[in-house]
């Protein structure tokens, strides 16, 4: 339910309650009493129709089941995230929308979810394979499915609109067991989807990861990654993650070539094994933040002409220049000498 606390005193993880307000539509459509069916999920109607008004993410997963339940619908988050506008997600989809390559979206899909949903959190990899996964952070991943089908609807949809393809993954994965009507899953993704899988992902071919956005801009998009970057740092009930202090301590080992974990769980005063399971309790690894962190900064560094490759790549920690072409090109599919030519000839 929403939180009448002052800011800094909230702990669970918020939402805008968006797919919550979609839920609360379709009961409207078919002509159900949505503030019956909300006070099953102990929710107040006039509460979900102030858009500004957030929700706690594991009220949000009551109301999707119980309109699922009330509709006789256990595909409601697919069905919900088929329909709806793209742009009503607001900002955190025009940053994607208005990034460079599709990597560059759902890096900054990573980024920036939380301004969404605190409760989700969206990982990018790129290696063999682009692959994008939801990790739960705060809540009870098994009370849930019908948020989950609905994060990997709404990406799937937002990469077929940006790049004008019709993108179909590797692979398709869920935590939760099949309600039936994998038909319907299959028709859309064009794949079939893995359930009671050890992950939530969307896994697609590593040359798709290249693939340039329509409505890229470059200019557009640093502009709205500012306002995301302040939007996060504004929100009145987001509580610092143990992440965020672990990404605060990298850059600074990192050209000295000490951005092991032992000494960044030292720089914290904890050891080795609590730094590890902090970060799995909010589903991360310290591998994947040190990777996430130097292409980042890699990308940074490289647009600034005066910086040689060489200088870079001890920034980032790499002994050898090799090491950072290696990594770059595994994040890019560039050499650092390509995409600091691309970004001059813009």
């Amino acid at each position: 339910m929403c939180s009448d606390k002052p800011n800094g005193f909230r702990t669970l993880p918020s939402a805008t309650g968006g797919i919550a307000r979609l839920a609360c539509a379709r009961l409207r459509e078919v002509g159900k009493d949505v503030a019956a069916v909300l006070a099953r999920a102990g929710l107040k109607a006039e509460l979900l129709d102030d858009p500004t008004l957030r929700l706690d993410v594991s009220t949000q997963i009551k109301v999707l089941n119980v309109v699922a339940a009330e509709l006789d619908d256990q595909l409601l988050g697919f069905h919900l995230a088929r329909s709806f506008e793209l742009g009503q997600i607001g900002l955190l989809y025009y940053v994607m929308a208005s990034s460079e390559q599709l990597s560059d979206a759902l890096r900054n899909a990573g980024r920036y979810s939380g301004i969404v949903n605190e409760g989700v959190r969206l990982h990018f990899i790129l290696d063999e394979a682009a692959t994008i996964s939801l990790d739960y952070v705060g809540v009870d991943r098994r009370s849930d499915r019908h948020q989950a089908d609905f994060w990997l609807v709404t990406l799937m949809r937002i990469c077929r609109q940006v790049t004008e393809t019709r993108l179909a993954p590797l692979r398709l994965k869920v935590r939760h067991s099949s309600a039936g009507q994998t038909e319907e899953f299959k028709s859309f993704f064009g794949h079939d989807m893995e359930f009671e899988q050890d992950a939530d992902a969307i896994i697609f071919s590593a040359q798709t990861a290249s693939f340039p956005l329509i409505g890229r801009d470059v200019y557009l998009n640093e502009l709205l990654r500012q306002y995301a970057d302040e939007a996060l740092a504004r929100q009145p009930d987001r509580q610092a993650s143990f992440r965020s202090a672990v990404e605060e301590v990298i850059p600074q080992l990192l050209p000295h070539g000490r951005a092991r974990t032992s000494e960044v769980a030292r720089r914290l005063g904890m050891s080795l094994r609590t730094l590890s399971r902090k970060l799995h309790d909010e589903g991360a690894t310290y591998a994947e933040i040190l990777d996430e962190l130097r292409a980042a900064l890699a990308m940074r560094y490289l647009r600034e002409s005066e910086l040689p490759v060489s200088e870079i790549a001890w920034l980032l920690g790499y002994m050898e220049i090799s090491s950072l072409t290696h990594a770059f090109k595994r994040w890019t599919g560039m050499t650092p000498r390509q995409f600091r030519s691309s970004e001059c000839d813009r």
